[in-house]
């Protein structure tokens, strides 16, 4: 049986025990409002075929090793290691998984869980805990419709905050998805650090964040949902943001960038 990937968010499928050969009749995550279906229609690929095209970038980005796909496939989101006191954390996914990253990783001291901030960074999250050896996958209960490949490594979290450690706090900001996550880190690469994945996602001046609940499909994020997040983040200090991609990202001043961002927006879409 397959695993078939979407080409289009990279999303990774459970095997179909009735048609072990066929790929899913569609893309769940692309069909959604957020995000959108191949302009050439619905593809798939399987985690064999992306292997012989596409080979991992695995690069400092900012302080931090960064795990990748080239741009030209799916969300070009980047996952990073997280050396932490709560043990290394995976943050993020990528639809591949090659023995040089793991071996990279391994190297470093393993990983202890992967934590994912929403729905279309999934990728393939169960296929790295495999081969991480088994390791759990956090992700927010609010978002478990999304999971495509269920597995016995998700565990799912509830309410506004998981602290993982004294430096390591999980939170809800939701708005982009009802679950999506940020991580607080205190000791990041040069102090405190915040890893919103695109639910506050930063901007190409790399001095403001963006609040949309679609950003291919330009569709602006509830004021309620930036309120909810203006509000949870007000406790917590960080001087830079990692974004969701490589060197998006605000390095010194961010929680500054940050307040400014959320005035800036509530300002703009004011009745």
């Amino acid at each position: 049986m397959t695993c078939y990937l979407c080409e289009t968010c990279g999303t990774q499928y459970a095997e179909s025990p009735s048609q072990p050969t066929a790929p899913p009749a569609r893309c769940v995550v692309c069909e959604d409002e957020r995000q959108y279906v191949g302009w050439n229609g619905q593809r798939w690929t399987t985690h064999a075929a992306l292997a012989g095209k596409y080979r991992l970038r695995l690069e400092d980005d900012d302080g931090l090793l960064g795990i990748g796909l080239p741009g030209d496939f799916a969300i070009p989101q980047r996952a990073l290691l997280l050396p932490t006191d709560a043990g290394n954390v995976l943050w993020e996914c990528v639809s591949l998984v090659t023995a040089e990253a793991v071996d990279a990783l391994r190297a470093r001291g393993g990983i202890e869980r992967i934590v994912i901030s929403h729905p279309h960074f999934y990728a393939s999250m169960v296929e790295w805990s495999e081969a991480l050896g088994g390791i759990p996958i956090l992700l927010h209960e609010a978002d478990q419709a999304w999971v495509q490949r269920p597995s016995k490594h998700i565990r799912f979290w509830r309410g506004d905050e998981l602290r993982l450690s004294s430096d390591v706090t999980l939170l809800r900001v939701g708005g982009h998805f009802e679950g999506s996550t940020a991580l607080h880190w205190k000791r990041g690469p040069r102090g405190a650090t915040l890893l919103p994945g695109d639910a506050l996602q930063v901007a190409s001046d790399r001095r403001h964040v963006a609040f949309m609940y679609s950003y291919p499909n330009y569709m602006p994020m509830k004021p309620s949902d930036v309120h909810h997040m203006q509000a949870l983040l007000a406790g917590y200090d960080f001087d830079d943001v990692f974004g969701y991609t490589w060197q998006r990202n605000i390095i010194g001043g961010a929680r500054a960038a940050v307040d400014a961002s959320f005035a800036r927006y509530l300002r703009a879409i004011a009745a």
